[in-house]
């Protein structure tokens, strides 16, 4: 059975690499997709026949331990049990479908190897979440779910909105790694080496006697809740999943509609002891459940486009699958989940066929054509068929069409805020922030030394400058170059914090920066290169299609890009979790700021790449002709300059 789970995780790692490994030749890409995906199926089948003959046991595995100190202990640790048996036999039946259809979907696609070099990451990701034995590794699937999804939804990077969506969900997914990454740190807290899935019931066994105090369990649980509630889409986060539908079809359907839309209750149904514990955290998931419900079924009525109706439609499911954990009702939810999963992507599937034929019949009919018919409704009376006063009907389709404005809420309450104190750092020069970050140091120094303090409090003005050193970076949009910088200071700054809190962590530290140096110097490089005949300044919103221009050179600055954010192909993913864990033993406190900075760095470093590598060649040769125009043009001398 081991084998096993090694080898449904290895073979979609395997089929992305050998699809990275082959040129753009379709039909190779194609034997090479089907033939690991049916290979997968097959361990898979396996792997769930021999653990049914087993008698459906919790099995846990632990195949090595990553890193491991006195106080710290990184295993690389898988569990199977009923929840992830569904999941990954839903997993299985889908991607399957997918890659079935997606070798005749995508023929003679421009991106077809991209396509298929994103989905296998998407579904290594996946099976890495769903055999998860801790949250650690939990997290680290989850981050290769997030990165797929961003590069899916632009997979059209020629057009703007694609882009700005791909964006906007990427956004949201760092938002929510606040929760997972805070709820990991939070598990090493509280319950220390007993954090494994496998445990977490026993550890609540026991009513009398919980494993820690109600504020620290709620605190927990409203950790965990954001992240499942952002990943689902579920309220105050619903706006992000109809705009994720600009990637391709059988993306939207495998992501969207059936598997990474689900991930959120994945997430619950796998922490249950822990915000099942107390009545008052099973009554914010059921209000959370009830909420999207109400939104997302009321936005679905408006929607203009079919793939915007369907994932309003998943949203309004997933939302009842709240309400049901709330209630208890896991074995429903698993029933409610492959039904929804499977619906929803046939649905998507079948959409621009269903598009295509309705055109056709509207082209072809004589009369007013209308999809919904509703002349079974004309003998009742006007007061039964029109239930709700005119002023609220109204009112309800302007929510609807609003969406209930939920995207401004939630940039209103949270990215506004750190927008405008980034924009006020970045209006200072260089000079005065330094003198400004001397001073205060050089302060709250004096004060510690003066007052007989432990010098670990140092890390307290660190830890500040780190914060907005990456509020810097969220700020700044004009020169990328200061971006990057911000983003590797704001790192180091981390470092240099954990290193004051506990000096003898200078090794754990060491491990950290080996990941985020290296990176940040290998962006400066490849930025350089890259703007090395463009002045950025001058049109700084604009998309500059290195990707297709650069392609190389775009390649190394994606992967500077997930060395920065901590991604699981660095040392700095296992740094994050060090850094984090050395703040539950030293300085609770620092976990949210560290935690925030990495929140936010992340986003910056994907906006920079995205400036620089998506967009339209066509659209950025035609404006820099435009502005070679306007240069050469003469300069008109004002009436009141003339002799």
């Amino acid at each position: 059975m081991n084998g096993l789970l090694l080898t449904s995780l290895a073979l979609p790692l395997l089929g992305f690499l050998l699809i990275f490994l082959t040129d753009r030749n379709e039909k190779k890409i194609a034997t090479i997709s089907f033939w690991c995906s049916h290979v997968m199926g097959l361990s898979i089948i396996a792997l769930l026949s021999v653990w049914a003959l087993a008698g459906f046991p919790n099995h846990e595995y632990e195949w090595f331990t990553l890193y491991e100190t006195d106080e710290y202990r990184f295993p690389i640790l898988f569990y199977l049990d009923r929840i992830g048996a569904v999941y990954l036999f839903c997993v299985w039946a889908i991607f399957s479908i997918i890659v079935k259809y997606c070798r005749v979907y995508l023929h003679r696609e421009t991106g077809y190897k991209r396509f298929f070099l994103t989905i296998f990451g998407f579904v290594f990701g996946l099976n890495l979440v769903i055999l998860s034995g801790s949250i650690d590794i939990l997290f680290a699937g989850w981050e290769i779910v997030g990165i797929a999804s961003f590069l899916l939804i632009a997979f059209y990077r020629h057009r703007v909105q694609p882009v700005r969506n791909a964006l906007r969900a990427y956004t949201i997914y760092r938002f929510c790694d606040i929760g997972l990454l805070l709820g990991a740190w939070m598990s090493h807290l509280l319950f220390h080496e007993s954090q494994h899935f496998s445990q977490l019931a026993d550890l609540f066994n026991n009513p009398a006697m919980p494993p820690a105090g109600y504020a620290s369990l709620l605190l927990a649980s409203t950790l965990i809740l954001i992240a499942a509630s952002g990943k689902s889409a579920q309220f105050p986060f619903c706006f992000w999943l109809p705009r994720a539908m600009e990637g391709p079809t059988p993306s939207s359907a495998i992501f969207y509609g059936a598997l990474s839309v689900h991930l959120g209750v994945f997430l619950l149904l796998r922490t249950t002891p822990i915000w099942s514990y107390y009545y008052s955290t099973r009554f914010s998931v059921f209000i959370i459940g009830l909420l999207t419900v109400i939104v997302a079924s009321i936005s679905e009525k408006t929607q203009s486009n079919i793939k915007g109706q369907i994932a309003y439609a998943s949203i309004t499911q997933v939302g009842f699958m709240f309400m049901e954990l709330a209630l208890g009702l896991e074995s429903l939810v698993l029933v409610h989940f492959l039904g929804n999963a499977f619906l929803r992507c046939y649905q998507l599937l079948v959409s621009p066929s269903i598009v295509a034929h309705l055109l056709r019949v509207e082209g072809s009919a004589d009369s007013d054509f209308y999809i919904r018919n509703h002349s079974r409704f004309e003998f009742l009376p006007a007061s039964l068929r029109n239930t709700l006063p005119e002023v609220l009907q109204n009112t309800l389709y302007v929510f609807s069409l609003q969406e209930g404005n939920l995207e401004l809420l939630v940039r209103s309450v949270l990215w506004n805020p750190l927008k405008r104190i980034g924009t006020t750092i970045n209006a200072l020069n260089l000079w005065m922030k330094l003198l400004y970050a001397l001073g205060g140091f050089t302060l709250v120094g004096l004060i510690i030394v003066a007052a007989g303090i432990n010098s670990e409090y140092l890390s307290i003005p660190i830890s500040v400058l780190m914060v907005l050193a990456s509020l810097s970076a969220f700020s700044q949009k004009h020169n990328p170059f200061k971006v990057w910088n911000a983003i590797g200071l704001s790192a180091i700054l981390a470092g240099v914090a954990v290193w004051f809190l506990n000096p003898a962590a200078w090794f754990d530290v060491a491990i950290f920066a080996s990941g985020i140096i290296p990176a940040w110097i290998l962006g400066i490089v490849v930025l350089a290169k890259l703007l090395k005949n463009d002045n950025f300044s001058e049109s700084p919103f604009a998309y500059r299609a290195m990707a297709e221009t650069q392609p190389k050179l775009s390649l190394l600055l994606f992967l500077s890009f997930l060395g920065l954010v901590g991604f699981p192909i660095s040392p700095a993913f296992l740094g994050e979790d060090l850094l984090l864990s050395h703040a539950s033993n030293h300085a609770p406190w620092f976990a949210l700021p560290i935690t925030v900075a990495f929140v936010i760095n992340g986003i910056a470093a994907a906006r920079v790449f995205q400036r620089l590598c998506m967009g339209n060649p066509t659209e950025l040769n035609i404006m820099t002709e435009e502005l070679d125009t306007k240069a050469a043009l003469p300069m008109k001398i004002p009436k009141h300059h003339t002799a």
